[in-house]
């Protein structure tokens, strides 16, 4: 998905439904976030920046985001996914988070079917993206993409029991073929209400 940058654009942009499961919490606040490539972003695919104002974010409530990412290769499908989500149990004890209801440590065949799951084919890019002509289907060019910093609403979000309060940590890996094409860790801190 044009790197992490256009899935995080398109996971802002989207309406996604909140699971309804009993027993769920509202997530509150997210703080303490931060981002970085992995191997100091020697992939083909790499974020350069990533702003989120204002951090701690709450929610629900506004969040600026203002990114960039560069590819120097064309993205195209399938652009397999596999995400390691971890929750911190105990100062520098981490623990797996399982994959539940696409929730968790997932691995996702193709990130473009998923896309356009949500946004058929031929059908207009959601906004921010169509105001700043970024795509939102594969094959992603070559090149680089930008979102100045845009403001988002973000709805109340419900949050399985197992993703409770706590320090979590997660790895992106984008890959083709079993070629890696970039990888990517973000830490953050949830409240729930």
């Amino acid at each position: 998905m044009k790197s992490l940058a256009l899935g995080v654009l398109l996971v802002v942009s989207l309406p996604w439904p909140a699971p309804a499961d009993k027993g769920s919490l509202h997530l509150g606040q997210v703080s303490d976030f931060s981002w970085e490539n992995c191997d100091g972003g020697q992939d083909p695919v790499v974020i350069t920046s990533l702003e989120v104002e204002p951090v701690p974010i709450s929610i629900p409530g506004s969040v600026t985001v203002g990114m960039e990412t560069r590819t120097n290769i064309l993205l195209t499908s399938p652009l397999k996914t596999v995400v390691t989500l971890e929750k911190e149990m105990t100062p520098g004890f981490w623990l797996p988070i399982p994959c539940v209801k696409k929730i968790g440590s997932c691995t996702y065949r193709d990130i473009c079917e998923t896309i356009d799951t949500f946004i058929p084919p031929g059908e207009a890019c959601p906004e921010p993206l169509r105001t700043y002509g970024l795509p939102c289907h594969c094959p992603f060019k070559k090149g680089t993409y930008s979102l100045p910093k845009t403001s988002f609403q973000i709805p109340p979000v419900k949050l399985p029991p197992s993703l409770s309060s706590g320090n979590y940590r997660a790895q992106i890996v984008l890959s083709n073929s079993d070629a890696r094409l970039g990888c990517f860790k973000i830490k953050v801190s949830l409240t729930d209400n």
